[in-house]
């Protein structure tokens, strides 16, 4: 992993994943991963991306460093959105044809149990606290609300027409549901999960993304071609972005400077500044974009290779040597 930040990007039609250094928008590297890769999770630390594979029922694990496929893991039918706990110890995976959630252990990759929730399942979002994953049912017009420290689902939230994406608010107060079905997103508080407000958006939006300050959301309108900027103080829509055509997945970095959508349908992603919501610079990629991850900013605690202490203290040395 390097100290600047790179977006991922999965290409449903041709098996890949596209690698753009965000420092000049460059695709680096192109990585074959499963058939229809869709979903795209990046872990907290930086060291890992999982990707779900559609048509082949399967997880890539990619390892970061080297960008290399290290395993692959079988999970449900169908596998789309997904999500890593705040930890980096669990991804959980919703398997649209199989109307489960699929929860793997990072450090073994191994399956450790299956959920059931409703029907169709296609988006998955952790709450800051690692408490709760929250799974929108595409075809039961609901979201499922899996309590993490006993795998059981303890509510079911009716929402919009066809919920996809989901996001979660940085502060952990609400979740926003995009409902492709009905040109909404509905904003859940999470304190007794209840829609508390229905926002009207563009045709057919599918992902939704929150900046990092907690202030505003971004949303793909698959079928209108742009994306709809929310202001979460009032929960009004306050610009309209045009971008390619069918805009899927999107992603904002972690510095909150920049979106990445992916526009399915002309194989490129439109780069978004976000201080004037301007789209400064498309790039190309592979076949059919869909999904979009980037890279976590480096935390010198976590990742001792972006930080050089020099210290005379033999007992302050044994201690970064335990936190690392």
């Amino acid at each position: 992993m390097s100290n600047q930040p790179f977006a991922y990007v999965t290409n449903l039609n041709d098996g890949t994943v596209s690698v753009i250094r965000v420092s000049d928008n460059m695709v680096i590297q192109t990585i074959p991963v499963g058939t229809d890769p869709g979903g795209i999770a990046i872990t907290p630390n930086g060291q890992f991306a999982y990707v779900t594979n559609g048509n082949s029922n399967d997880v890539s694990v990619i390892r970061l460093s080297d960008n290399m496929v290290i395993q692959t893991i079988a999970v449900g039918i169908r596998p789309f959105g997904l999500a890593i706990t705040p930890n980096g110890q669990l991804v959980y995976i919703a398997n649209s044809f199989s109307d489960n959630v699929s929860v793997i252990q990072v450090s073994t990759n191994m399956l450790l149990t299956t959920i059931l929730v409703g029907v169709f399942p296609q988006g998955v979002a952790i709450t800051p606290n690692g408490q709760f994953a929250y799974v929108t049912n595409t075809l039961s017009d609901n979201v499922s609300v899996i309590r993490l420290s006993d795998n059981m689902v303890i509510q079911t939230i009716p929402v919009g027409d066809g919920p996809r994406g989901v996001a979660i608010t940085p502060n952990g107060q609400f979740a926003y549901v995009a409902n492709g079905g009905n040109a909404t997103v509905s904003v859940i508080r999470l304190s007794d999960n209840m829609v508390v407000q229905t926002i009207p958006t563009g045709i057919v939006p599918l992902e939704i993304a929150i900046t990092p300050n907690g202030q505003i959301a971004y949303v793909t309108n698959t079928l209108s071609d742009n994306v709809s900027v929310i202001r979460l103080s009032d929960n009004m829509v306050i610009q309209t972005i045009p971008v390619g055509d069918a805009p899927r997945g999107l992603a904002i970095t972690p510095d909150g400077l920049f979106a990445y959508v992916a526009n399915s349908s002309d194989d490129n992603v439109s780069v978004i500044r976000l201080s004037d919501n301007m789209v400064v610079q498309t790039v190309s990629v592979g076949d059919s974009p869909t999904g979009v991850a980037i890279t976590p900013l480096p935390n010198p605690i976590l990742n001792p290779s972006f930080v050089k202490v020099i210290v005379s203290n033999i007992e302050l040395t044994a201690i970064v040597r335990d936190i690392n």
